[in-house]
């Protein structure tokens, strides 16, 4: 009798411990399946102080970013940056983003596939660029893979998002005059609550003979307080095509001739090749990886010469830095400050196997804060967003329970990516 009770107590016992240890592993903040790496929220003391100024920046808002958007906005006027820069994938085109199905369920309406592709670019600025224009906080945009999937494709990305490609400060060729479309010119007065997602707004142009070619490029930079900021397109599996690789050779050959610029800070969608997430990055293709392996070089050969180099990216909705300390990298040339953060809305993706947990989280919302120091050194911290930092005006607007629940609890994927033939090194 007294050998059955302590077997059932400790039969209970174990299924007890069993428990917790599951459930840890789900909830526990610090869970090795999310990586450790430190983070900060809005608005707290930056580990370190000294810094002279501040910049925000993430990538990929499709699905859950007209949620999300909205509190990196909202924590980078806390954080007092200049600037907030967005690193491509704005709607996902391909299917309903979330957020826009939501906004037309709440308003009693059907979106139709139609409505979607003709209004998700409208959406994206009345809903992700207007909270920063409201503040105001300069918004910088960067394309996408998914702002070339059919129907759309980059010369309407450039004609749309003109008034962004075209801002002053950048420089090399940024002359196109093309007006805003309604859309656009209904941006600044969207304060306060978002207007419904199936408002009819002007259709894209579908043809070519309507989207000719402009001047405007996609891929820009700007000097700002000795920090030459470069924006690089690698959408598309071409790229770098040979007339944007020349015109990167040009911007970094003036960076180094410039003895009042000390630092040169390279953001594109997809991480260059041979990093930690190489399963989802410019490995992906065999053009990619020459591209992306001579811009590498040349930024190896910048920083040579005593400049510093900061290489930053999305396309991995997760966060992770230091992504170019791989064996790759350490056999062939060096390694490069590099981060990604692709944490502005999309679907979480699980960390791939070779991920530092200690430098990386996954299932998280966020932006990175760069600080920069008077010498042109630059720390980078991530910002971690909870579903109580999203305004209340737009957690009214899409319902709580969606954005507490479909937008920060679940909106994940759980299974680990395989590993790609494409990352596999041959001798």
């Amino acid at each position: 009798m007294r050998n059955s009770l302590w077997n059932a107590l400790a039969t209970n016992a174990t299924l007890a411990a069993l428990a917790l240890t599951l459930s840890c592993s789900c909830l526990c903040r610090q869970s090795p399946v999310v990586g450790t790496a430190s983070f900060r929220i809005p608005g707290q003391d930056a580990s370190g102080k000294g810094e002279v100024w501040r910049f925000a920046v993430s990538g990929d808002s499709r699905n859950c970013g007209d949620v999300v958007m909205p509190a990196i906005a909202a924590g980078a006027k806390k954080d007092g940056a200049q600037f907030y820069w967005h690193l491509g994938d704005l709607r996902a085109i391909y299917d309903f983003d979330d957020d826009m199905r939501q906004e037309s369920k709440m308003a009693g309406k059907e979106l139709t596939i139609l409505d979607y592709e003709n209004t998700a670019w409208d959406d994206f600025y009345k809903n992700q660029v207007a909270p920063f224009q409201n503040i105001p906080i300069p918004f910088y945009l960067g394309i996408g893979n998914h702002e070339t999937m059919p129907p759309r494709d980059r010369c309407q990305f450039v004609k749309r998002f003109a008034d962004l490609l075209d801002r002053p400060e950048f420089e090399e060729g940024k002359k196109t005059k093309a007006s805003p479309s309604e859309g656009n010119s209904k941006m600044a007065s969207s304060k306060g609550k978002p207007s419904g997602a199936s408002e009819k707004k002007s259709a894209q142009p579908q043809d070519s003979e309507v989207c000719g070619p402009v001047e405007s490029k996609t891929y820009y930079h700007w000097i700002r307080a000795g920090v030459d900021f470069i924006y690089l397109d690698n959408a598309t599996s071409e790229q770098f095509d040979d007339n944007q690789w020349k015109w990167f050779q040009a911007v970094i050959k003036d960076a180094e001739a410039n003895k009042d610029i000390h630092t040169v800070v390279v953001g594109m969608h997809k991480a260059l090749p041979w990093s930690v997430s190489c399963d989802h990055s410019m490995n992906e293709s065999a053009q990619g990886i020459a591209g992306g392996v001579k811009v590498y070089r040349a930024l190896l050969d910048l920083q040579k010469k005593e400049k510093k180099v900061y290489v930053l990216a999305s396309h991995s909705h997760y966060f992770m830095m230091d992504i170019f300390n791989t064996g790759h990298w350490r056999k062939n040339g060096g390694i490069l400050p590099g981060w990604i953060v692709g944490t502005a809305g999309a679907q979480r993706y699980v960390l791939p196997a070779g991920a530092d947990l200690a430098k990386s989280r996954a299932n998280d919302y966020g932006y990175l804060l760069g600080r920069v120091f008077s010498d042109g050194t630059i720390d980078f911290e991530f910002t971690e967003l909870k579903s109580a930092d999203v305004p209340s005006n737009v957690r009214d607007h899409y319902g709580r329970r969606f954005v507490s629940e479909t937008c920060f609890a679940e909106n994940r994927l759980t299974v680990p990516p395989p590993e790609k033939d494409y990352c596999k090194e041959t001798p």
